[in-house]
């Protein structure tokens, strides 16, 4: 799977979400993913990576996803983390 396919598949889960996506060893099977969506307002952080990954389904299996480590903003905490 690459970036773009998880960045895609977030977003359409997610509607709204801005997110980036960097593999970050270059194998293919790790990625950091950032995602900001006023959707997460209101949601723990276990929430919020809950509905990441509900987005990406069967993916992250340790296999075709491996390790994904997830930064989950509202537009409010992005725009004051700038």
């Amino acid at each position: 799977m690459t970036a773009g396919e998880i960045q895609k598949q977030i977003e359409a889960s997610i509607g709204g979400a801005t997110v980036e996506v960097r593999d970050y060893t270059g194998t293919g099977d790790h990625f950091e993913v950032r995602v900001v969506a006023s959707a997460f307002e209101g949601k723990t952080p276990v929430q919020r990576h809950q509905m990441v990954y509900a987005a990406l389904g069967a993916s992250v299996d340790g296999r075709t996803i491996h390790a994904l480590a997830l930064k989950t903003l509202t537009p409010q905490q992005a725009a004051s983390a700038r």
